[in-house]
């Protein structure tokens, strides 16, 4: 068995005392511990602040992108090892653990061509620039400076690899230096991505520490240029804004939290068209990869009551087909969940939707699987569920059942009742909305984009482009507004942000223009 470390203060070091455990979702077996006692949390803080943060503030936004594509590159030559691990800790099929790895280390390489852009530069502007007196002489400008701080990423089991890239590389760019946290259950994959880069050379020394366990008193020490960004669960995201340090210096937080996320099917698409195929093969991915382990799964369908029965029948079909089982299958789509726990909260999740929902398709119980013993591991099949009263529904709009499982509602088709239904949840990440009806498509944008951080818009148009709407690609802002969390990352130059600090300039022009010329 495997005894995870972390890498802090430039060193790898173990836990003491007792390990927590990390399991094969598959059979149940322990294949690894770890944990952080011992571990000095204000030293962890204070060498990113005095060594990672100087040396990367030192290099230009050119030479911290060349570093980003470094990283990529040596993360991608160990993929095949990462992926075996990514099945053995998460659960995940290959397919799955590609999409995971590649997702991760696209969006460093995506960041690293977007960083090339900036060029030499040390200093960003932020727009034009003011005349602030009765002549241009006195002058205002706006400028972005890299936070002296550290940033602290705490992320969530379901994305080892790509959640820790997408925050490392704006954090990096911009020039802060990380202390990434994966959740302990799957910290097999992230614990062995932080050996490859310490390994590789390609990070100034103090760039990227990890903490591979319990964050103990991590964020009693961070201060007022430090910034915490989570991506988990509402109540720990409530749990960590409400810490007493992080309110008392201010310190910047950027939440990703739960979502109900929507997939809407415009009155005007016909069964058998190309709008038509691309939805159900969208809500099909969303429900099925990662066995629905994703902040943008689909949780939520809404159809007109007209063509309902038919999009019932169509996604059924198509759900028979799934096989659930051992994920080094090619066969298999649906691989265990995470956790053992996970699969006890999405059996009682879907119980608890049962009060107003149909099951139409699957069961709470032990699911028939491929190669694998199902009592052994947390398989779950998936299912799908309709609401019996679109408009006295409530509960598909405040619980979020994290697995393979969505809910099919049918209501009067027109823009204005599916917006009013979408916006119950509350705020998500993202919606996708289908349709080839522009009048149709711009009262959806109207009516829920301001509950929402992305619209995914699909139509016949982008039907052989897109890559589905779960897919967070870099240059697009993530996050949503809400129960979502309220926070937002990536979209390039915007996912910067949050480590940096915007400065108002003000003084002679023709001074403030050979500042950082």
């Amino acid at each position: 068995m495997r005894t995870l470390e972390s890498y802090v203060c430039g060193a790898w070091k173990k836990g003491e005392g007792e390990l927590a455990k990390l399991y094969d979702p598959t059979t149940g077996n322990v294949v690894a511990e770890t944990g952080t006692s011992g571990i000095d949390m204000h030293a962890v803080l204070e060498f990113a602040r005095t060594t990672g943060g100087p040396r990367l503030r030192e290099m230009t936004y050119a030479q911290r992108a060349a570093m980003l594509g470094a990283a990529a590159k040596v993360i991608h030559a160990k993929r095949e090892e990462l992926i075996e691990l990514a099945v053995l800790n998460g659960g995940n099929t290959r397919k799955d653990a590609k999409f995971d790895l590649d997702g991760g280390t696209g969006t460093l390489a995506a960041y690293a061509r977007f960083g090339a852009t900036l060029g030499e530069a040390k200093v960003l502007f932020d727009g034009e620039g003011e005349q602030l007196g009765r002549t241009a002489r006195f002058w205002g400008e706006h400028a972005w400076l890299p936070r002296e701080g550290v940033a602290v990423h705490i992320n969530a089991f379901n994305f080892p690899a790509w959640g820790f890239a997408e925050k490392a590389a704006c954090a990096w760019l911009a020039g802060m230096p990380v202390v990434t946290k994966p959740a302990t259950a799957t910290s097999l994959v992230t614990e062995e991505i932080i050996r490859i880069l310490a390994d590789s050379g390609v990070l100034p020394e103090g760039a990227l520490q990890l903490i591979c366990g319990s964050a103990g008193d991590l964020l009693d020490h961070m201060q007022s240029q430090d910034v915490l960004a989570f991506t988990g669960s509402a109540a720990t995201g409530f749990k960590l804004r409400s810490n007493e340090n992080l309110l008392r210096n201010s310190v910047r937080v950027n939440v990703e939290a739960d979502s109900l996320n929507s997939a809407v099917l415009g009155p005007d698409v016909a069964p058998g068209s190309e709008t038509w195929n691309l939805f159900l093969k969208d809500v099909m991915t969303e429900m099925t990869q990662k066995a629905g382990q994703k902040c943008t799964a689909v949780r939520r369908i809404f159809v007109p009551e007209a063509i309902a029965d038919a999009v019932q029948a169509e996604l059924v079909s198509r759900l028979e087909q799934i096989k659930v089982g051992n994920p080094m299958l090619r066969e298999v789509t649906v691989s265990p969940l995470a956790t053992a726990a996970q699969k006890r909260d999405m059996i009682a999740g879907v119980e608890a939707l049962s009060a107003e929902c149909d099951i139409v398709f699957g069961s709470t119980d032990t699911p028939e699987v491929v190669d694998a013993d199902a009592d052994a591991g947390y398989f779950c099949g998936p299912m799908l569920l309709r609401a019996k009263d679109a408009a006295s529904s409530s509960l598909i709009h405040e619980h979020e059942v994290f697995g393979p499982v969505a809910t099919l509602v049918a209501t009067s088709g027109t823009a204005a009742d599916m917006s009013e239904l979408v916006r119950r949840g509350g705020g998500s990440l993202v919606a996708s909305v289908y349709s080839d009806d522009r009048d149709f498509v711009r009262d959806m944008v109207l009516g829920i984009g301001a509950w929402h951080g992305r619209l995914y818009l699909g139509s016949a148009k982008v039907a052989d482009q897109t890559l589905g709407s779960g897919v967070v690609l870099p240059a697009s802002v993530h996050g949503g507004p809400g129960r979502a969390g309220g926070g937002e990352e990536l979209g390039f130059d915007r996912g910067m942000r949050l480590y940096q600090q915007r400065v108002a300039l003000q003084g002679d022009k023709s001074v403030l223009k050979r500042l950082f010329a």
